[in-house]
Formats: C-alpha cells, sequence, structure tokens
C-alpha cells in the first residue's frame, strides 16, 4: 500500500522499532493469578481511597478504591476474592504507595476474554445520551491507557469555556518493541470505532480524525474499510503520518494531523482539541455499551529474553514475575526489566510491582541490548554540537536545561522551560557525548515538585 501523504512534525529519531518479536501475536487471555495487588493511584489527579477492608469479599468490577476529586477515576476488582490486606506496594513511578491486595478464587476467575465480535457496522451511538456517555466513563474508571492516565471523563467533559471541535485518535505507536496498539486495531477495529463514535458525541466534536503511522498499513485498511462500511468517511478520517518517535505524543500528534500548535504550558482543548488512544477508545465502548468497568487490558510482553514474546490481556494488578512466568520466562540474562518501552519506561528492580491501567508493555532487555552504543556509552563533555536541539520535538534547549538542573539552577531550568519538556528522551539518544539530559531534565522537575510542596 502507498500512501500520497505522510504528515509529520519538526524534530524527533529513527530508533531500531524491534517490532518483530510481537507485532504478528495475536492477543492471548491470560489466567488469572492468585493474588492482585491493586496500588490505588493509577491515574493523573487526585489517588483514590480504599472503599474496602481487609477480609472483605469483592466481586468482579466491584468498586474498591474512589475520591470524590473531579480530576480521579475510581479502581475496580478484576476478581472474585478476598481482600487479604490494605498495605504499601511498589509503583513504577512514584515508589511506594498504599495498595488493595485481593486473593482470588481460582475456580470464580476464569480467564476474561475479550468480545470484540459484539460490535459492528450497525453500532449507533445515539442511542446513548452525551450525559449517559460522560457518566458511564467516570463509572468504569477509564484513563488515558497510551501512559499518562489523564481521567478520560475530564477529556471529554464538554467545557462552554473552551469548546472542542475535533476529536484526534491515537493509532500511533511510535515507541520501539511496543505493538498492544496495533494488535488491537487489527482485531478490535469495530470496538474502538464504537467508542470513538461514543466520545466525539459526548464531547460534541463534529470532527474525528485517526493518526496511524505509515509503518502500519494493514491498521490503517483495517479502519478505512469499516468507516467504508458504516458510511462514517465524511466525520471521521484516517489520517496517515510519518513514523517517527516521538509521533505518538499528543502534542506531535495534532501538530502533524491539523498542523496547529498546543502553546507552551498549554492543554489542547484551549484549541479546540481533544486527543484519546486507540485503547482508551476501545474500553469506552465496553464501558458505555455493556457496563464494564476498566478491570483489564492489552500489554506487550517483549524482548530477545522472553521465550514466548507475544500481546497479552492481563488483569490490572498483575504482577510483573507472575506475567513474566506466563511467557515462558526468561531464556537468557536479563540486564534491565522496563515498564514500557525502552524510550519513556521506567526501569524497576522488583518484579513483584503491579501492572497498572497505563502500562501497555514489558520489555525485558539483555546485557547485549543496554551495551550496544546507543545504550551504554561513556560520558564526555558537552561539545555543543546542536544535535539536541535539532530533535527535541517542542524546541527546546535541552543541554542548557539540563546543566542548569545538573547545577541546581532550579530558576535558571524554568527560564529555560523545565516544564515544556515531554521527557521523550530524544536529545539522549542522539548526544554524542552520551550526557544523560532527558535523565537530569526528569530530575529537575521532581526538585521542583518538592521544592514547590515544601514552599506551600
Amino acid at each position: 500500500m502507498i500512501f500520497a501523504a505522510k504528515k509529520t512534525f519538526k524534530g524527533g529519531v529513527h530508533p531500531l522499532e524491534n517490532k518483530h518479536y510481537t507485532e504478528s501475536c495475536p492477543i492471548e487471555p491470560v489466567p488469572t493469578p492468585r493474588q492482585l495487588v491493586l496500588p490505588l493511584v493509577q491515574h493523573i489527579g487526585a489517588p483514590c481511597k480504599p472503599l474496602v477492608q481487609k477480609k472483605q469479599t469483592v466481586a468482579l468490577g466491584e468498586p474498591i478504591g474512589r475520591s470524590d476529586a473531579y480530576v480521579s477515576a475510581p479502581i475496580h476488582s478484576p476478581v472474585n476474592g478476598v481482600v487479604k490486606d490494605i498495605a504499601l506496594a511498589s509503583h513504577p513511578v512514584i515508589g511506594r504507595t498504599t495498595a488493595v491486595y485481593l486473593e482470588a478464587v481460582p475456580e470464580e476467575n476464569p480467564p476474561r476474554i475479550p468480545q470484540p465480535q459484539r460490535f459492528d457496522e450497525h453500532f449507533d451511538p445515539g442511542t446513548f445520551t452525551p450525559e449517559q456517555i460522560c457518566t458511564a466513563i467516570q463509572e468504569a474508571g477509564l484513563v488515558g491507557m497510551g501512559g499518562a492516565g489523564f481521567p478520560t471523563r475530564v477529556k471529554i467533559d464538554p467545557n462552554p469555556a473552551m469548546p472542542k471541535h475535533t476529536l484526534i485518535i491515537n493509532g500511533c505507536e511510535c515507541e520501539p518493541y511496543i505493538t498492544c496498539d496495533y494488535r488491537i486495531m487489527l482485531e478490535w477495529t469495530w470496538q474502538i470505532l464504537a467508542g470513538i463514535r461514543l466520545a466525539a458525541r459526548a464531547a460534541g466534536c463534529q470532527t474525528v480524525r485517526i493518526g496511524i503511522e505509515d509503518n502500519k498499513p494493514e491498521a490503517v485498511k483495517a479502519f478505512e474499510q469499516a468507516l467504508s462500511r458504516c458510511r462514517c468517511e465524511e466525520d471521521i478520517q484516517v489520517v496517515v503520518v510519518k513514523t517517527k518517535y516521538p509521533q505518538g505524543g499528543e502534542r506531535q500528534l495534532i501538530r502533524a494531523v491539523l498542523g496547529k500548535q498546543v502553546p507552551t504550558g498549554g492543554i489542547p482543548p484551549q484549541i479546540g482539541v481533544c486527543v484519546l488512544n486507540v485503547a482508551t477508545c476501545a474500553a469506552i465502548a465496553e464501558a458505555v455499551v455493556f457496563q464494564k468497568p476498566l478491570t483489564h487490558r492489552v500489554v506487550t510482553v517483549t524482548g530477545r529474553a522472553i521465550a514466548r514474546p507475544g500481546n497479552y490481556y492481563v488483569p490490572i494488578g498483575m504482577s510483573v514475575q507472575d506475567l513474566l512466568a506466563h511467557c515462558g520466562g526468561l531464556t537468557e540474562r536479563a540486564a534491565k526489566v522496563v515498564l514500557g518501552g525502552p524510550m519513556m519506561g521506567f526501569a524497576i528492580a522488583d518484579l513483584t510491582t503491579p501492572l497498572t491501567k497505563t502500562c501497555g508493555a514489558l520489555t525485558v532487555l539483555t546485557r547485549e541490548d543496554v551495551t550496544e552504543p546507543k545504550y551504554a556509552r561513556q560520558q564526555t563533555a558537552c561539545i555543543r554540537c546542536g544535535r539536541c536541539l535539532a530533535v527535541c520535538p517542542e524546541g527546546l534547549n535541552p543541554t542548557k536545561i539540563a546543566h542548569a538542573v545538573k547545577h541546581f539552577r532550579m530558576d535558571r531550568a524554568e527560564q529555560y522551560y523545565l516544564s515544556a519538556c515531554i521527557e521523550c528522551g530524544s536529545c539522549s539518544y542522539v548526544c554524542p557525548a552520551h550526557i544523560e539530559l532527558a535523565g537530569y531534565i526528569k530530575t529537575g522537575k521532581l526538585l521542583k515538585a518538592r521544592e514547590k510542596k515544601r514552599l506551600g
């Protein structure tokens, strides 16, 4: 398939894709483990408070954590089971947080099987009012499943002060190794399309654009055929964008698809745009039509050290070690286990860390992977080559920000727009001096947050 137009953005890099491990692997349901751990922080916004007590019996889909804050999302039990404890647990981002420990009853928890065949071209989003859609999304605990974890209800809620006219669907999976979104685009096309139409109705968007990279021609074909069958081509269009990292960032996708710029420090609704991930749209369809909360998601398990790489339908709260065991374990010594991809993921040391709503991949890197030239080299002095400026998708000067953080000049780092960095890691990837620029910037944001908390 040949595409005439390949829209893109300025900057970015082209890391090795390494998607061959799993791109041809159909989604496979995973048996329910005996123990699950549900962190009460799985989204941007206010953390949830437990709704259950120790030794309490819970049912599949029952709420176990909730917050009254507007920017939050409830958490539900993915199993029929018993609350064993409410205690601290490992968290891939914040280190430790309060979590609900559940023990599943094996005979009452067969593997949950996805059922995308329940959706087809006859689906009518008009049978649901915008209010019903928004309420169902909130009650189901939906958050952005592409990684950020922003509560979906807050994203699509109509706001007269910032009306949304365009809905952009993110079908760009630019991070190396990861293929979970690609597989659901192929296997769950009608379910995703149902969720897209429901989200557009709730948000009041008249225009919908589905952004898919040009290295996914089968996904483009699947959506174009589906749109033709349900006669939605006028309102919903597929936009083919150039394969480049970080094309999946919402600011970069808006720039590529619409040619518009989100103001620095601003949000897409300021320019009338809402962006949703394809996995989130699939979850919207289940939540609105079948009242199913977000308790499972597709996770790519990948890397050359994995015995059975693949795309797995996993209960949220399953531990990394249990999922690795289901995949046959490791075939050789692993140097790093990363939640996410190698560019923006988090390396973890504790394999009891549970999978959350935003975790779309588990990448295992071998010693050879992390000692290749682009991953582990000796750091030298900055040579002022300007490569980091050329690839930064936000047009920043990563070197100046990193040097300010290194010398604890947080005021200077803010002057260089520290908070505008999307932490994509493109600057670190191309730096010939091997300076971990993105690492310094992440540290700077953490220091700034602590400073604000202390002063507040």
